[in-house]
């Protein structure tokens, strides 16, 4: 097996540039397929029958694609990076088809002919049929106009909901198991004394067929693989196509006996979810290199496997991830997120169900692949606990510091507790972890759905102009006082609170409302049969089948927000060296003519992220009443939101839709993400960030993101990477709950702007996932080089 300089084969070189040079594009073949069965079919069967019969419908009949080289096969669309539309959540509109082929950044190619027949085929029948339709058509007036001037986002409201992963049950049950499982409860249905007996006869019909539509769509790969052969002239190819028929004849009908089995079950397993309802989200196998390891020591043991070829194996994976570009939003500016990448995220290491240690040698495997390919996707996390292996740690470290943005870094010991808090027991807890970015929850044992951003700044300029938006002047807040006559601080605050808590309830109520309109009209059938207690319950992923339900809320602008309080605390209660109209006015003018007193609130103010209990306290206060407001407020399956601190890219949005705020901002400039400081705040280096963010409970949470960014010169040499890993261990024993790295110095990034056809492959981190950043638009280039630089540990 020929190897190439990185560690590549002929074979991942080949299929990794055609995956980094394909353009991705859109397909209407599904759309196609689910029109015309739901024209001839709506109204004939229950809603969960329907469903799963539309995901075999699609099955049956949509392009088998098997690439030249490929040894992991099947995709979303016809072939790779075709994104299939889901015109049931939310339809294209021709004008999106036209921008969506000509925008400059984040472009879908589609032809003339494909827009033609979607106008013509597509369009008119879903026209008050969809998922958005039936949510903005019963929103309330003030929902939606606290919604359009960027108070808080949807993430339901055109597309499906969660971050789903899996855990190993995937690898011990073939679909043939799950149908005696399905049958098993069908017969015991009680029909006497159970009231929802004909609903679970309905979701267990629907689970059965959607069990006989994944083995259709694999067999149909088998078929494909067959033919293949007999036309193949090169011997080594004829007998790989002819194994990967062997593969797809046996799974996912049966269990994985093989390493290879087991990835290529997972594979057919995750392309049905994201066929079946993947409108914008995030599918992962959950702790990949633990569900493996038993496999890859058994085939090494048998002496059919070796660790190369496995390698081999992992990155015709990773390749394949790569290929499923994530559906593109409607209303094309996608204000809330431009990127390709469709948040697959890989959880390495960590500890097993048991506690113990979880890596392994497919865990060494899979940081290998990621320092190989350095592609969009699939991203990466190393969980780190206090029983993690240092070698593994730094290992990781040695990969962060090639500056690709993954992989970020996660706490079990953290994660585990805040899992806990929320209900879980200790072992579901523990085979927990991240689906997307840094959210998480029980794997194959949870539904935690991600409502939608808060933007906590904007809450603060509604509270400064006492329940009126001055961007837009129209009214979305509550009434609580002209901020002018506030005598103290506290007042100022308990404003603040009162409109915390109005848009929160506000919000909370229409994520309720939106989940229900998920649970009965667009059930995941074949996601339900990988989740427990789906089967058991005879109830749907999004009915309250799973074993834990959560909602998250995710708060946005934890360092802007405590700046600005730490502004107008010091500087116009106690010292009184502004007032509050003068600070109002400054803020709404956007400090123009006011650049002396824009200066002063830079240089004489205490900032989050400087590891001063001035700024400190104020950011934990507000972190707890947020976690107050939020924490508890039920949701429609028998549990509660939580609390959850991501920005992914919204945090750019949102200062999109805001003026300048107290802490010196200018309009229309990001508001900090996640849990970091605020850009250029954190003045006194790395640890005195992770200090500050210590001082937060993170257990209460359920995520905190931490971005910081690192010159590449302070990893120069080995031993920074045993820096770099003691202030991991160091801000994990604080309590941190995740954090990650941009190591990138910021003329590398200029550079990339004037240049970029020189800067291609640049990857760099942005939230929650990484992102080349020549694909990102130049709102989002400024933030990632407006983030403080550390020069210093």
């Amino acid at each position: 097996m020929k190897t190439t300089i990185n560690g590549m084969t002929d074979r991942i070189r080949r299929l990794r540039q055609e995956s980094f040079d394909t353009q991705p594009s859109l397909s209407i073949e599904r759309a196609l397929i689910e029109t015309e069965f739901y024209k001839e079919n709506e109204g004939k069967y229950p809603i969960p029958i329907l469903r799963a019969l539309n995901f075999l419908e699609i099955c049956k009949r949509k392009t088998i694609y098997i690439g030249e080289d490929e040894l992991i096969v099947g995709e979303r669309g016809p072939r790779p990076k075709a994104v299939s539309t889901f015109p049931e959540l939310t339809c294209h509109s021709v004008e999106d088809l036209h921008v969506l082929n000509t925008r400059e950044l984040q472009r879908y190619t589609i032809s003339q002919e494909d827009i033609d027949t979607y106008e013509r085929e597509v369009i008119p029948y879903w026209k008050g049929r969809t998922q958005r339709e039936r949510i903005f058509n019963h929103v309330p007036k003030e929902w939606k106009e606290a919604y359009e001037v960027g108070m808080f986002t949807e993430f339901m409201e055109q597309r499906a909901p969660g971050h789903t992963s899996l855990d190993g049950k995937v690898y011990q049950h073939g679909m043939l198991d799950l149908k005696e499982r399905i049958a098993h409860e069908l017969k015991n249905l009680d029909f006497m004394n159970d009231p929802e007996a004909t609903d679970k006869q309905e979701e267990l019909t629907a689970m059965s067929i959607s069990c006989d539509a994944a083995i259709i769509f694999a067999e149909r790969h088998a078929e494909l693989a067959e033919k293949m052969a007999g036309q193949e002239t090169d011997p080594k190819r004829k007998e790989e196509l002819k194994k990967i028929a062997e593969i797809c004849r046996w799974v996912p009908a049966h269990a994985p006996r093989t390493y290879w089995e087991a990835i290529q079950m997972y594979w057919f397993v995750h392309l049905g979810t994201i066929t079946e309802l993947n409108g914008w989200d995030a599918m992962n196998p959950g702790h990949f290199d633990q569900h493996l390891a038993p496999f890859y020591e058994k085939d090494l043991e048998e002496g059919i496997l070796t660790r190369a070829e496995a390698k081999e194996l992992m990155s015709c994976f990773f390749i394949k991830v790569n290929n499923q570009t994530a559906p593109p939003k409607v209303g094309i500016t996608a204000k809330e997120s431009g990127t390709y990448n469709d948040f697959t995220n890989l959880n390495i290491g960590g500890i097993k169900r048991d506690g113990s240690n979880g890596v392994s040698e497919v865990s060494y495997i899979m940081l290998e692949t990621v320092d190989d390919l350095h592609l969009l996707q699939p991203g990466s996390a190393l969980h780190i606990s206090v029983c993690t292996p240092e070698r593994f740690l730094r290992e990781g470290c040695k990969v962060i510091r090639k500056g690709y943005g993954y992989p970020s870094v996660f706490n079990p010991d953290t994660y585990v507790m805040e899992l806990m808090r929320q209900g879980k027991t200790p072992e579901d807890a523990r085979e927990g972890g991240c689906s997307g970015c840094i959210e998480v929850g029980a794997f194959g044992k949870e539904a935690y759905i991600l409502t939608g951003y808060l933007n906590v700044p904007k809450i603060l300029e509604v509270t400064l102009h006492n329940g009126t938006d001055p961007v837009s002047g129209k009214k979305v807040g509550l009434v609580t006082g002209d901020p002018c006559t506030f005598r103290s601080y506290e007042a100022l605050y308990d404003a603040f609170l009162k409109q915390i808590h109005y848009f929160v309830d506000m919000k909370v109520r229409v994520s309720n409302y939106i989940d229900r309109m998920f649970a009965k009209y667009a059930p995941a059938t074949f996601l339900s049969l990988f989740i427990d207690d789906c089967i058991a319950k005879g109830k749907d992923y999004y009915n309250c089948g799973p074993r834990y339900n959560t909602s998250y809320i995710q708060c946005t602008g934890l360092g802007t927000i405590t700046d600005s309080l730490s502004v107008l605390k010091k500087h116009v209660f106690e010292e009184r060296k502004f007032n509050m109209e003068q600070i109002i006015h400054a803020t709404d003018t956007n400090f123009e003519g006011q650049e002396a007193m824009r200066q002063f609130i830079l240089n004489r103010t205490p900032f989050f992220g400087n590891d001063d209990e001035y700024a400190d306290r104020i950011a934990i206060q507000i972190f707890n009443d947020l976690y107050d407001a939020i924490e508890g407020k039920p949701n429609t399956k028998g549990e509660c939101f939580h609390l959850n601190m991501l920005s992914t890219t919204c945090h750019v949005y949102f200062g999109k839709m805001m003026n300048a705020t107290p802490n010196g901002r200018l309009a229309g400039r990001a508001i900090s993400d996640g849990t970091s400081p605020s850009h250029g705040a954190d003045t006194h280096g790395p640890s005195a960030v992770i200090k500050s963010l210590g001082k937060l409970d993170q257990v209460k949470s359920g995520g905190t993101l931490l971005n910081q960014r690192f010159l590449p010169s302070l990893l120069k040499h080995d031993e920074d990477i045993a820096k770099l890993a003691s202030l991991i261990r160091s801000y994990f024993a604080l309590g941190g709950h995740h954090i990650q790295f941009n190591i990138v110095d910021t003329a590398t990034l200029h550079a990339a702007q004037k240049h970029p056809e020189e800067y291609r492959d640049l990857l760099v981190r942005v939230a929650g996932y990484s992102d080349y950043f020549n694909d990102m638009n130049t709102d989002l280039q400024y933030d990632v080089i407006a983030r403080t630089a550390q020069e210093t540990f």
